[in-house]
């Protein structure tokens, strides 16, 4: 059977997007934000408060297991955290090669070390003594920086160095999140290597899904920002619900409101908004009711004009937050 899996998604999947998503159901395993390693070895501190699951046995409420991704171009210094991080026992550890964030990039992190197979071997290499094989040991990787040309060369030296799985998004750096993604490419480099490959990018549908796996060759899927335009996709693929607009919309308004809850418990007011907003955007690509409400809350800014908003809609039944 496939597995579909929850990509790491900085700004957008945090843990609080990670705990509806995942109890809303279908995933397999995902991945946290990425650390960032640069110079030192974190403090612990810093894994549990990208990966607070890490108090839970590396499982969200819903009991997912989530993974924990390092992001940096030292091997030394990626070797360091990944022997902190493996004392927290993670679900797994992962290598980000495929951050195309250009903040990201200019400090030689993420996609920027494609360029540089042997750079990627080394630091594989390192991590991979200091993970304990009870531990899947991953990467996710793009294409390429501007083109695909070294892409089935990373591969290789990422599967050399001791990965267990490499996930392909297939598109390159400058391809940003611009449609389309080169499914078939993945298909070359997931036929160049024997570890598992799991394929990733713009996969908002079933038929995308199953386009994907056909293209691709590949049976598992990672979703990203389509885990948050229909999270209800994973049921969908795996037959446990219908397509149904507007009956999906009902099985999400709970969810809605309980992130909502979230995000007034952790957000400061003036930015609460801003992060139901920013979900109500994506999710209005696929239901007619997020849309609705994302026009009916965006001119509004304060957080209690919206508490008594979505009260009125009738998505929330009672605030218990201070105003």
């Amino acid at each position: 059977m496939s597995r579909i899996l929850l990509a790491p998604m900085e700004g957008l999947a945090d843990p609080l997007m990670r705990h509806v998503l995942t109890a809303i159901g279908g995933y397999d395993w995902g991945i946290c934000e990425f650390v960032r390693v640069t110079g030192s070895v974190l403090p612990n501190r810093t894994f549990l408060r990208t990966c607070p699951e890490l108090h839970n046995g590396s499982r969200t409420e819903a009991g997912t297991p989530m993974r924990v991704q390092l992001l940096g171009s030292d091997p030394h210094f990626m070797a360091g955290n990944a022997r902190r991080l493996a004392k927290h026992r993670p679900a797994g550890i992962d290598i980000n090669f495929g951050c195309p964030a250009p903040i990201v990039f200019r400090h030689r992190g993420g996609s920027a070390l494609l360029g540089e197979p042997e750079l990627l071997h080394a630091i594989v290499s390192a991590v991979r003594a200091e993970v304990p094989r009870d531990i899947p040991f991953t990467a996710k990787m793009r294409l390429g920086i501007e083109d695909d040309s070294l892409a089935v060369d990373c591969a290789q030296a990422i599967e050399s160095a001791g990965a267990d799985e490499l996930i392909v998004h297939g598109r390159t750096k400058v391809d940003g999140y611009r449609p389309p993604a080169r499914w078939h490419l993945i298909d070359r480099v997931r036929a160049a290597v024997n570890i598992p490959i799991i394929a990733n990018g713009e996969v908002w549908t079933v038929a995308d899904f199953r386009q994907c796996q056909a293209e691709s060759g590949c049976a598992d899927v990672m979703l990203g920002r389509g885990a948050l335009a229909d999270p209800l996709l994973p049921l969908k693929v795996r037959g446990e619900i219908d397509d149904d607009l507007r009956a999906g919309w009902q099985m999400l308004v709970p969810w809605v409101a309980v992130f909502w809850h979230g995000v007034r418990e952790r957000v400061l007011p003036k930015h609460a908004g801003g992060r139901l907003k920013q979900w109500l955007m994506l999710l209005r690509r696929h239901y007619p009711g997020a849309e609705a409400l994302y026009q009916q809350l965006r001119p509004v800014k304060e957080a209690e004009a919206i508490d008594r908003l979505l009260l009125e809609a009738g998505i929330l039944e009672a605030l218990p937050l201070a105003a």
